[in-house]
Formats: structure tokens, C-alpha cells, sequence
């Protein structure tokens, strides 16, 4: 097996149940991630800062300079955290945000250390061009429109539970998408590239031969805004939509 995978190998990989080690700073791990990567931070954030001010100022060998200040006495550290969230798992998936030195440098730790190393090619920077490749070509989808209060989530479920292809967008966007906002959903609303990762998982698991059913919503989800690629293939898709009579809305609204 090849130390560098693209990224529909390093996504098949992790799902056959490799540990996948994201080694960006905590605050870009939080901001958005590959779903299921565990975060192994090289730098913290504020070291982050300073090798990347480094870098401007005195190019790759000054930035490799302060790295090595910054990280040296922490190598041990390092590698027994990298054990502790792998298990007893010693063959990893490891990327950083371009595929540069800071994966170099914990391919190299972690692979003294007695790990077999497979590394993103192109980092997280390549997985985020790929889903929005991914995300802008063709599938067939149904959209199920009406106004609010149809039961449209109800179908959508339903529709699921007899094994028709469903993503739930207003689940994703933890948000209704309609004047009743995130009534009832047990989390802040996620950033825009946090929901595009999450929404590519759902959708690269989807048989790509079968529809699958969406509901209908504006660009804006909350302050969720879809991507223009997959916002376009909605309104290019087959619109049904459900008409029910206005007590039947408001009871259904009630019931919410």
C-alpha cells in the first residue's frame, strides 16, 4: 500500500476502520474536520501563529527552526497520545492542512514509533476540493416541497423507513428552515464547511443509481448557507409537493 493516498482511497480506508489522525491546530479541527478524524495537534494554535509568522519572515528554514524549539521537548508526549487514541491499532490515517510539514514531521514520529503511516495527499485542503466536486456532480434526487407545517419531515422519515435513499438537511443544519428556526434541536447551528463535510458523508453513502429524497429549502438554512454546486442540483431535481388543508397545518404546528 502506497505511504500517500488520494482521497477516495484515505475515505475508503477510514471506513474499513482506520484511526484517522487530523494533526492541525485544535481551533482549525474545531472549525471543521473529516468526519471521524481524531485531532493529534502538532502545534496548539498560538505556536501555530508564530511558525506561520516565522515562515513570512525568514522562509521554510526559519519556520523549521522555531517548529523544532516549539515541539522537541514534546515528541514522547506526542506519541503516547497518538497511541492512546489509536488503541491497539498501529496502522493510521494521518493529514494536515496541505499535505506539508507538520504531517511530514508525525508520519516521521509515529513512524519510529512503531505505526504504519498512510498520508492525504494534498491534506485537508485537497478533501475539501473534493467534496465540492463530489457535492456539484449529477445524482438523482426527488425534492419534497410545501409549506410549513405538510409534515414534510414526517414523510421524509417515513419514506426512510421504507428503505427510500433520505438526507435530512434541516438535521444536518440543526434548523428548520422556516420561522420556527431551531426549535426543538439539541445544538448550535454548525458553520458552513463543518455541514458540507457532514452532508458529503451522508451523500457519498447514498447509492448513487437510486434518488435520493431531499426536502425542499432556500439556500439559507438558518445561517447555514448550502454550497452553490449542491443548491443548483436541487433546483435542476423533480419538485413534489404536499398540499394539506390549513387546521391540519396548525395542528400539526400545535403538536411541534
Amino acid at each position: 500500500m502506497p505511504p500517500v493516498q488520494d482521497v477516495a482511497a484515505f475515505l475508503a480506508m477510514r471506513d474499513q476502520g482506520l484511526p484517522l489522525l487530523d494533526v492541525r491546530s485544535p481551533g482549525e479541527f474545531a472549525f471543521a474536520h473529516i468526519p471521524g478524524a481524531l485531532n493529534l495537534p502538532l502545534f496548539t494554535d498560538e505556536e501555530r501563529a508564530k511558525v506561520g509568522t516565522a515562515h513570512a519572515r525568514s522562509g521554510r528554514e526559519g519556520a523549521v527552526h522555531l517548529a523544532l524549539e516549539l515541539v522537541g521537548g514534546h515528541l514522547a508526549a506526542l506519541l503516547a497520545r497518538a497511541r492512546h487514541l489509536c488503541g491497539s491499532k498501529r496502522e493510521v490515517l494521518l493529514h494536515c492542512w496541505r499535505g506539508g510539514m507538520r504531517s511530514d514531521s508525525m508520519r516521521w514520529l509515529l513512524e519510529t514509533g512503531g505505526f504504519t503511516v498512510h498520508r492525504l495527499e494534498g491534506g485537508y485542503k485537497s478533501y475539501r476540493t473534493f467534496v465540492r466536486s463530489e457535492l456539484a456532480r449529477p445524482r438523482p434526487i426527488l425534492v419534497l416541497g410545501g409549506y410549513t407545517g405538510c409534515g414534510k419531515t414526517d414523510i421524509l422519515l417515513e419514506l426512510q423507513r421504507l428503505g427510500s435513499q433520505v438526507i435530512d438537511l434541516e438535521g444536518l443544519a440543526h434548523h428548520k428552515g422556516s420561522a420556527f428556526g431551531a426549535l426543538g434541536q439539541a445544538e448550535d447551528q454548525p458553520g458552513n464547511e463543518w455541514f458540507e463535510n457532514q452532508l458529503y458523508e451522508a451523500w457519498r453513502r447514498c447509492d448513487p443509481a437510486r434518488p435520493v429524497w431531499l426536502e425542499d429549502e432556500s439556500r439559507h438554512i438558518g445561517h447555514v448557507t448550502m454550497c452553490e454546486e449542491f443548491f443548483a442540483q436541487l433546483g435542476r431535481s423533480p419538485l413534489v409537493r404536499v398540499f394539506l388543508p390549513d387546521e391540519e397545518r396548525v395542528a400539526h404546528l400545535v403538536r411541534d
